[in-house]
């Protein structure tokens, strides 16, 4: 960035002679840096007034403020229903790059140099990276796990335990040895940049767990550094958070970032003031035309991306993660706020998401939408740019009914009421949502996340339990689309058990062999539970963390999990890269041909049938730079078992067994069959085979899905075929 850029360099620059700070107000007539002493946070050592330019930036050098010194600002200005300055508050810098409390709900800014050049402290090296580099998993191979700094390893014996449940506890062998095993490439954290929990928590005596309420968002959450790192203060915890990325890395794995940009820690107009607000209010945050705030993410106020200069502290953030700290990605909380124009309207062409994804730097990284806020128009899922992936709530939602509301109704009524089509469409990457030009890697396929039900508990609970929040059961959603099989929460019946684990199978299989990019929810490998709590965001405890006690995890589970994971990995027929256009062949695209039980092509009378559960899904690579493949999915989703006849297709000469969804622990020793052949299918079950034989020549000759019309989910178009 460079000196002919108004906005280069904000915050605090350092040297050996001191530093100079920038911060930009449009509306301040006047700012004071202070520079505190480290040993008493009330003791200003030097002051400095800021002098302002044409573009509002202020700026001011001193000679205290070094490496590690503390800082903060004093601002006045204008009165009025928009402005909230008081120069008798010291305010945080938005850019500080480490933050210090100073008690009674204060902080004051800690100047850091990168990460690379900043002093070593107690006679430690420097750090570096060590010639250690982003792992840069292509989309398609990536498989995503959403986890918990704090909850991973909190409860993992093999972590020492001064480590356990912090950036550390998360890059030590153990951790990444575990998540190397179940194959997963990348790990999303719950938010880390410095946090607070909302005053109305604190009154309550609970937490902020998650980290959805943004003090700062450029210094990473001190609490999750280990009490060694805490006490030499924030350089040392920003190290550890680097130290963690550099060993995720060694390990292959990426680091991916849940970021809250959409609002702050300063909550409503009457919430605490810490920053944005007393700097700037009336530019900071979105307003209506009477000066109140607008607020379109639920949580009291909304940073107005109306303006140039709230957009830009975003791209510096990620700028600062992704180069100095190295991150390979990130996922936008309520990234429909991010798109909003200064009329308060969603646009995909919105500046600040077109510069992220034009920027050198956070253009490179992965960028995850969480496609939607709570305001007008904020449902936006499938209208984010191309370069964008988004989280796929369509996806969701289908797939949860098709194998827990259907079952249901089948066993309620003896109809399940709702066929294949809607399904085999998400299956096969959502062409319904995304468009021809972004492709199947568009969508970011989930189950479940860290808001809502587990795994497990969607199949052991048919409603909320969330009393022990403290919203007498009024928060989370009612809207799960779970089902409990028969009885609410914990059984000894095994035949409930053994119904719960297969629909869990089923939902793991139907996540991991789906077209598009998987997220995975940690614990949900082993069946974690959360008592039926769907809205844990308060909850630090037993109740969130991982448990690593061989009892409270199941085995099979955990094996299928894994096992699923790396069939995803050795057969790109069902990770493709491109949706196929009808009659061509497309290069990493897969060739999607669909049959019905008895091994025809589906009709258009099959497809808009309600009652037909049964699909044969034979899926064929069109490779650019892996070997050939094909797979053949087999859907079953009756109570009652049945038969199939595998498909016969040119090239096919054989179908190799690789799991068996009604298996409780995967089996290694695999069946062949011959096309043609029938086999018999458990009840409620999927089976994947390897289609042996060789590529077809017809490659061109696809089949495509074709929807049922129906309000929520419209007619497929033949992208989903190769």
């Amino acid at each position: 960035m460079s000196e002919s850029d108004p906005l280069h360099d904000l915050g605090a620059s350092t040297g050996a002679d001191g530093g100079t700070v920038r911060v930009w107000s449009a509306n301040a007539t006047s700012i004071e840096l202070e520079v505190f002493d480290r040993a008493d946070a009330g003791w200003a050592t030097d002051r400095v007034d800021l002098v302002r330019d044409e573009h509002g930036v202020w700026q001011g050098f001193s000679s205290a403020l070094v490496h590690g010194a503390r800082y903060g600002f004093r601002v006045d200005g204008p009165t009025g229903v928009e402005h909230a300055f008081n120069p008798a508050q010291t305010l945080l810098d938005p850019y500080a790059r480490g933050l210090a409390a100073v008690g009674g709900g204060s902080w004051h800014g800690v100047a850091l140099d990168r990460v690379t050049e900043a002093p070593a402290a107690d006679g430690e090296e420097r750090f570096s990276w060590n010639g250690v580099a982003k792992p840069g998993v292509p989309l398609d191979h990536t498989v995503v796990y959403e986890a918990h700094v704090r909850g991973f390893s909190k409860l993992n014996p093999a972590v020492p335990e001064a480590l356990r449940g912090t950036y550390a506890g998360l890059g030590h062998d153990a951790s990444l040895e575990y998540l190397t095993g179940l194959g997963v490439t990348t790990v999303e954290l719950l938010p880390v940049h410095a946090f607070l929990s909302e005053h109305r928590l604190k009154r309550q005596g609970r937490t902020n767990y998650w980290g959805y309420n943004t003090l700062g968002f450029f210094a990473p959450h001190a609490p999750y550094a280990t009490a060694a790192a805490r006490a030499k203060g924030a350089g040392a915890v920003r190290r550890e958070f680097a130290e963690m990325v550099r060993s995720l890395h060694a390990a292959g794995l990426e680091v991916v970032l849940d970021v809250v940009y959409n609002h702050t820690a300063e909550e409503g107009r009457e919430g605490p003031t810490y920053s944005f607000r007393g700097i700037d209010n009336a530019s900071y945050y979105r307003h209506d035309a009477h000066g109140r705030y607008v607020d379109t993410t639920g949580c009291g106020n909304t940073l107005d991306f109306g303006r140039d200069e709230p957009s830009r502290l975003v791209l510096d953030s990620m700028r600062t993660f992704a180069d100095e700290l190295q991150v390979d990605g990130f996922r936008l909380d309520l990234a429909a706020t991010l798109g909003r124009d200064d009329h308060g309207a969603y646009t995909p062409d919105h500046p600040l998401l077109q510069a992220m994804l034009a920027d050198p730097v956070i253009g490179a990284t992965k960028l995850i939408a969480e496609p939607w806020d709570v305001g007008p128009g904020g449902w936006q899922t499938g209208n984010f740019p191309r370069g964008f992936i988004e989280w796929n709530d369509r996806y969701r939602d289908r797939m949860r009914d098709f194998w827990l509301g259907d079952l249901r109704r089948e066993r309620q009524t003896g109809d399940a009421g709702s066929g294949i089509g809607r399904f085999a469409t998400r299956l096969a990457g959502s062409s319904n949502t995304f468009s021809l030009e972004r492709g199947p890697l568009a969508s970011l396929n989930f189950i479940t996340a860290h808001d809502g039900f587990t795994l497990a508990d969607l199949t052991a609970y048919d409603v909320k339990h969330n009393l022990g929040n403290g919203e007498q059961n009024r928060d989370g959603t009612d809207g799960n689309n779970s089902y409990n099989h028969g009885v609410e929460g914990d059984t000894d019946d095994a035949s409930v058990l053994a119904a719960r684990r297969r629909s869990i199978r089923n939902l793991l299989g139907t996540l991991l062999l789906s077209a598009g990019v998987p997220m995975l929810t940690a614990g949900d490998e082993y069946g974690r539970s959360q008592r039926g709590n769907n809205n844990a965001y308060c909850q630090d405890s037993d109740l969130t963390w991982l448990s690593w006690n061989a009892d409270d995890r199941d085995a099979g589970l955990e094996a299928t999990a894994r096992r699923l994971v790396h069939l995803r990995r050795d057969n790109p027929a069902i990770r493709p890269v491109r949706f196929g256009v009808f009659g061509e062949t497309t290069p990493s695209a897969s060739q999607m041909d669909w049959y019905n039980a008895d091994g025809e092509t589906m009709t258009i009378d099959d497809w808009n049938d309600p009652a037909e559960r049964t699909l044969q899904y034979l899926a064929a690579s069109t490779p650019e730079v892996e070997e050939f493949n094909r797979i053949l999915l087999v859907v079953h989703a009756h109570e009652a078992p049945a038969e199939v006849v595998l498909p016969e297709h040119d090239g096919v000469t054989g179908y190799m067994l690789l799991w068996d969804s009604s298996d409780e622990h995967p089996v290694t020793e695999s069946s062949e069959h011959l096309p043609g052949e029938r086999v018999g299918v458990p009840p409620q079950s999927m089976l994947l085979y390897r289609a042996l034989g060789e590529a077809s020549s017809a490659a061109s000759d696809a089949t495509a899905v074709i929807d049922p019309p129906t309000g929520d989910d419209p007619v497929a178009d033949a992208r989903v075929g190769g």
